[in-house]
């Protein structure tokens, strides 16, 4: 992984290329940072063109403002000028659009959906769920019952990602499992398994997008089931205590 602000980046052969960089939970306090990781650093990169193959990262999150539509890769998306929260959106859609139009043939576009892992330090809301189960049995969130997510794995993504590189598939892949799931559902697994969660809200069943994987599955890469993944973690974790 080259180091941030290698001088020598654009000027060797980079091969194959995932590009990651970006920002998530802080766009909106760091507003040209994001613009540049999201757009000015790829577009040095794709100008340069010293790649066989590259892997933009961007996120379903690009669905959000349009929820009752399928997440489908080939859907126009709905964003607003206008909105703050859409200079994520505006920037991620724009660095997808610098890889299909200046890169043909040579790049792909991954949707990650919401990723999760339980290893110490794994960002998100499930993750830390998950690392907080490790030592607490009862927990109270702050959050609402209602709040689907298409959660994803990490091991998942890695395979995906590998896939995405080596396949000759171009083009922009949803990196979801296809399932939504409530906190509300998480919730319960929690407690058949001996966990008492208390969340803070619980208001009317959300409507959420749910992501088309056609295209993922395709490549012969089909996601596991988050519910799965998590209910064999606690069984794990249960063993323990």
């Amino acid at each position: 992984m080259p180091r941030r602000d290698d001088p020598g980046l654009l000027s060797r052969d980079l091969g194959q290329v995932y590009y990651c960089a970006g920002l998530t939970a802080d766009y909106a306090d760091r507003p040209y940072d994001t613009v540049q990781a999201h757009v000015g650093l790829l577009a040095d990169v794709l100008r340069a063109g010293r790649f066989s193959r590259l892997v933009y990262l961007s996120s379903t999150r690009l669905y959000d403002s349009a929820p009752q539509m399928p997440a489908d890769e080939a859907a126009p998306l709905m964003l607003s000028p206008a909105n703050p929260r859409a200079l994520y959106d505006l920037s991620k859609a724009l660095g997808e659009n610098l890889c299909l139009t200046l890169a043909p043939g040579r790049a792909a576009v991954a949707r990650l959906s919401c990723v999760f892992d339980w290893e110490h330090g794994a960002p998100g809301f499930l993750s830390e769920w998950l690392q907080q189960a490790t030592s607490q049995r009862e927990l109270w969130l702050d959050t609402d019952a209602a709040v689907m997510r298409d959660y994803i794995h990490l091991d998942d993504v890695v395979t995906a990602l590998v896939a995405l590189a080596d396949a000759p598939d171009t083009g922009i892949f949803n990196v979801a499992s296809g399932t939504n799931v409530s906190n509300g559902e998480l919730a319960e697994l929690f407690g058949r398994r001996g966990w008492q969660v208390t969340l803070a809200r619980a208001s009317a069943p959300l409507v959420a997008p749910q992501c088309r994987v056609q295209r993922l599955h395709a490549l012969g890469v089909v996601p596991r089931d988050a519910r799965d993944i998590v209910d064999a973690r606690l069984a794990e974790i249960a063993k323990w205590n």
